[in-house]
């Protein structure tokens, strides 16, 4: 589809230092950022190293150009792919502008403002209140045949989705613009970085999606794919890396749907009609996040059944657990990962970020269709301004609000990337029975 999120985020990187250490904020009341506050501070920054060189605007900018870029969810929002009527949303890019130049703010929705006066009218702006705008000037960002990562489960054109105007939107604040990603200009300010997402297929679609984006401008040769599996005792471990050659750059993506060891980190192998979760074991995945200069987590859609067994011990030894709620198990394990966080982080080199929910739309009668009906064959966003369906978990999201506000009184500032209303829209962006077959089995 056009675009599935749209967030902007900031940074001022000093460019002899830019390698050592970038400060990502969020423009947005969402993040309770002190605008004006931030903005004398900046100001003062700014004077004080003006010496050293121009300093550079960076947005982060959060899109989903494609409904292929996506993953089966069970019937109950619980991750598997077998019972899966639809698949999750999502995806990514970054944009960098270089606040010393200046450009002219065009008229045309083709094209949005790539300048300074962005910025500056970003004050106040809530980015997550807005619309769908249909875009076929300037979307799709890419084409599906164009990009050779794309797996066989997101790629719905070529198993048979016969619409295309799903990829034709673009997310629009009601109060500002957003720039347009460029792929050049990221690879450039991403010179030397390792980004990572960690998570399930959400996440993985978001990894594809950017992956997709940056290396059609990126020469045959000068780009690799590489799968490194960590083999230990059962389980498997898949870290996925994109390499940019002549950016030094590395983009990342690590199964691990519960955050902790569970009987799901197999990166293929995880159908499983129960969830099965080693409390305390969250080293196994964790060694693998620490030398990451930006890390996107997110954990919802394995959440869904409404049980998870506990364990404490080890999986290997499954006779001792416990049978706790999803929201119970959720909210245990978010503490051990923001503890992990709090202790294992270098939070002067590495972001933070955690994705909020995203929409299922399991159930058409949430948006006037027959109560048997799903996404397939919706080929409209949905239009009714914050429509909400019946299949999302507020108490989930909650939980995860608290979670990362305690982190936050503690020093360490993990943003949410809050993006649970724009999916509520797509409905047409999923990419269901379009897929290649040994999903659907």
């Amino acid at each position: 589809m056009g675009a599935l999120e749209s967030i902007i985020l900031e940074c001022f990187d000093d460019l002899d230092h830019m390698k050592k250490r970038t400060t990502f904020r969020f423009i947005a009341k969402n993040f309770m950022v002190d605008y004006r506050q931030r903005k004398e501070e900046e100001r003062e920054r700014l004077t004080q190293t003006s010496s050293r060189g121009p300093q550079y605007h960076v947005v982060v900018h959060l899109r989903k150009p494609h409904a292929y870029i996506s993953q089966s969810i069970g019937a109950g929002g619980g991750g598997d792919e077998k019972e899966a009527p639809g698949g999750a949303l999502t995806t990514t890019a970054v944009y960098y502008v270089n606040t010393d130049e200046q450009y002219t703010t065009p008229a045309s929705p083709a094209t949005i403002a790539h300048s300074p006066s962005v910025y500056d009218s970003l004050e106040g702006c809530d980015l997550f209140s807005g619309k769908w705008v249909h875009d076929n000037d300037s979307y799709p960002l890419y084409k599906e045949q164009e990009c050779p990562y794309i797996p066989g489960e997101f790629a719905c054109g070529q198993y048979g989705r016969m619409d295309s105007k799903y990829q034709q939107w673009r997310w629009q604040p009601h109060a500002c613009n957003l720039p347009r990603f460029d792929a050049k200009q990221v690879l450039e300010k991403l010179r030397g970085k390792r980004i990572m997402f960690v998570g399930d297929s959400v996440n993985r679609n978001q990894w594809v999606s950017i992956v997709c984006m940056l290396q059609a401008v990126i020469p045959p040769g000068r780009k690799k794919m590489h799968k490194i599996q960590e083999v230990k005792q059962v389980q498997d471990v898949s870290l996925l890396t994109f390499k940019a050659f002549d950016y030094d750059v590395s983009i990342d993506f690590y199964w691990a749907p519960l955050l902790v060891e569970s009987n799901a980190d197999h990166p293929t192998k995880h159908k499983r009609t129960d969830r099965v979760v080693h409390i305390h074991s969250i080293e196994k995945h964790a060694k693998n996040w620490v030398n990451a200069d930006v890390l996107v987590f997110n954990s919802y859609l394995w959440w869904g059944t409404p049980t998870l067994k506990i364990l404490y011990d080890s999986l290997e030894d499954s006779t001792k657990y416990n049978v706790v709620t999803n929201h119970r198990a959720y909210k245990m394990v978010l503490r051990i990962w923001s503890k992990w966080v709090r202790t294992h982080i270098n939070h002067a080199r590495t972001q933070s970020y955690f994705m909020s929910m995203t929409a299922t739309h399991h159930k058409g009668i949430d948006w006037g269709m027959q109560d048997n009906d799903n996404c397939l064959n919706e080929t409209e966003p949905v239009t009714k301004e914050h429509f909400w369906e019946s299949g999302s978990d507020l108490k989930m999201m909650r939980t995860l609000e608290l979670t990362l506000k305690n982190l936050k009184e503690r020093g360490v500032d993990v943003k949410m990337v809050n993006i649970t209303q724009l999916t509520q829209y797509r409905k047409d962006g999923h990419p269901s029975i379009h897929r290649c077959p040994r999903y659907l089995e």
